[in-house]
């Protein structure tokens, strides 16, 4: 009797340099790992979108659509090349105008998707309709999605079986026309026994000839026993990667789940295991100088309790290693449960996921709920569509408070439609405005990456890979330096005294301080109230200055720290003496803003 043949998508071009690198991977360094991997005669990629898509504008000044163009001529005119979008958001970072959606697909379509996995993180179908028939209008397969976790112990009403049930009905009802469906766990939480009756049930209400396949990663540990269930559930396919981008925040290898299988029934994607053998030694050598964070090839036991997608995991502990503050990961881990339980349930995966992280961020560096994350408040007052459940009415009402918005029920592409800011027209004028071409893919690059869009378009943006040549030519660099720095190991602070020469280095324990105050009393000085920043950041936006009134609670400027906004408020009623940073300064933990009287 014949094998099940077993789609596998091969992920690591897209979700496996996103888990393990923040996205940053520059395609020259990659494409001998992709030859080999058509050597090896692997067909179906992930390619591009996610997260992953404004990365190389941002960090690699690479235009997406180029790699998009590249990438196809490599594996072929034949290749099921495929992308990740997010429903309403697409691949960017915010609800799109129905035209901009329009665009996105018209132009995914240009350079090279066969492909798109469309997701709603709310798993609210609404979402997914619009989206879903432009990406139908432009020839390309769709693949809808229902987004999968485990909730935190003690959390009921949404990610069981009856809910998936109740959205797959749902995405039937709708008509939304699909090609396949998937069940995507980003975070790698969900339990084998409920991966294995949800591909039952979905077995029976689809029927055996519809595609059906799982996605999760192996942060938690249980994902080969996850595609285990799920292949016998009924599963069509299953998403891989190869090493060095496997494992850990990532998919599981190819070779583990070869292995996994090995006296089943099944087969998997016809691929020979000496052939993976070379095309993964291949593409350990083109990434050997690629720093790989060490909580990347790690499983955390805790995930399950604060659902925190590979994905996004290491992008954001990359974001905290750079603002010197990572000894706080496992605190905003903590602090996820209480985010996730009071936010709705909605999954956690982009840009939820986000939304959950930031929160707890704040919760940890400023107090809990002292601040609401512009996304989470959004969110549960509904203006990314319905939560799986109620939100805490107590959120609620401080996210309307904090953000100065109503709750809303409407849908969220009428919202964004009424948004002039998010219109082709607007994005043409801007783009004028900078003497730059007006062409669709500059229109979509800019309104989907902002300010960091139309930087990589004026060649302005910043190049920032993490390569081991370059942090040990730095290291070397520093050697010479001397000086007092604080450097912090698991989570200590210790303070290092570096002298010229032959002196020995003085490391001694920094001695826990009290929480800085937003405001301190001064005897002398600028003014008599310092204002310091609380956590590590830049300055984004400045809206008073020396002589202004500001009452108790004024917004003075605005700091940008983990893709949030923080706001910078007066402690007090009174006047501005001093402002003692610029806009788009680095601040340090602590450190002056301004002054007042």
């Amino acid at each position: 009797m014949a094998k099940k043949y077993i789609d596998i998508m091969d992920t690591s071009f897209r979700d496996g340099f996103q888990s393990v690198f923040g996205g940053r991977v520059l395609m020259e360094d990659f494409f001998p790992a992709l030859e080999a991997a058509k050597e090896a005669g692997i067909t179906h990629f992930e390619f591009g979108g996610g997260a992953r898509f404004q990365s190389l504008f941002f960090y690699l000044r690479e235009n997406a659509f180029e790699m998009m163009d590249r990438f196809r001529e490599i594996a072929g005119p034949e290749a099921n090349l495929q992308i990740l979008a997010r429903g309403i958001n697409t691949v960017m970072l915010d609800t799109g105008s129905r035209e901009m959606i329009d665009l996105f697909a018209k132009l995914f379509a240009k350079h090279g998707t066969t492909t798109v996995r469309n997701f709603d993180a709310l798993n609210d179908v609404r979402n997914l309709e619009y989206s879903g028939e432009c990406i139908k209008k432009y020839g390309m397969k769709h693949e809808v999605v229902v987004t999968m976790m485990d909730l935190p112990p003690g959390c009921e009403g949404a990610h069981d079986i009856p809910f998936y049930k109740k959205v797959l009905k749902q995405i039937l009802d709708s008509g939304i026309e699909f090609d396949s469906v998937a069940f995507k766990d980003a975070s790698g939480t969900s339990n084998p026994n409920k991966v294995y009756e949800t591909f039952k049930m979905a077995r029976k209400m689809l029927g055996k000839d519809v595609h059906i396949r799982l996605h999760t990663h192996e942060t938690a540990g249980v994902s080969v026993a996850c595609y285990l269930a799920a292949l016998e559930g009924g599963a069509d396919g299953i998403d891989l990667a190869a090493a060095p981008v496997s494992g850990g925040t990532a998919q599981p290898d190819i070779l583990t789940l070869m292995h996994a299988v090995k006296g089943t029934d099944y087969d998997l994607g016809g691929l020979k295991l000496h052939k993976v053998r070379k095309y993964e030694a291949a593409f350990k050598e083109a990434l050997k100088d690629y720093f790989i964070p060490p909580e990347a090839t790690q499983v955390n036991p805790i995930i399950p309790f604060a659902p925190m997608p590979g994905g996004a995991l290491t992008a954001n502990t990359q974001m905290m290693r750079d603002n010197g503050n990572l000894d706080k990961f496992d605190e905003v881990i903590e602090a996820m449960t209480e985010v996730v339980e009071r936010g709705g349930y909605g999954t956690s995966v982009t840009p939820v996921s986000q939304f959950y992280w930031q929160q707890a961020y704040a919760n940890v560096m400023f107090g809990p709920w002292k601040q609401i994350a512009p996304g989470y408040g959004r969110m549960v007052l509904g203006y990314f569509g319905r939560t799986p459940v109620e939100p805490d009415p107590e959120i609620v009402k401080l996210a309307s408070e904090k953000l100065g918005l109503e709750p809303t029920t409407e849908n969220p592409l009428d919202i964004a439609d009424r948004d002039p800011n998010k219109s082709i027209e607007h994005w043409t004028k801007v783009l004028e405005e900078e003497g730059l071409e007006t062409t669709e893919e500059n229109i979509f690059i800019a309104a989907s990456c902002d300010k960091k869009g139309i930087a990589f378009l004026k060649g302005e943006s910043p190049l920032m890979v993490r390569k081991i040549s370059e942090m040990e030519e730095e290291c070397k660099e520093g050697e010479a330096m001397a000086g007092n720095y604080t450097v912090v190991v698991d989570g200590k602070k210790y303070s290092v005294q570096v002298a010229e020469g032959d002196a020995e280095i003085q490391v001694s324990e920094v001695p826990a301080t009290a929480e800085k105050p937003t405001a301190v009393v001064k005897e002398h000085g600028k003014g008599a109230v310092e204002i310091r920043s609380q956590t590590p950041g830049n300055v984004w936006k400045i809206l008073k200055n020396p002589g202004d009134s500001v009452e108790e609670g004024e917004v003075i400027m605005i700091l940008e720290a983990m893709k949030m906004e923080i706001d910078i408020a007066a402690p007090q009623a009174g006047t501005i003496a001093s402002i003692d940073v610029k806009v788009n300064d680095a601040v340090e933990d602590g450190q002056l803003l301004a002054t007042m009287n």
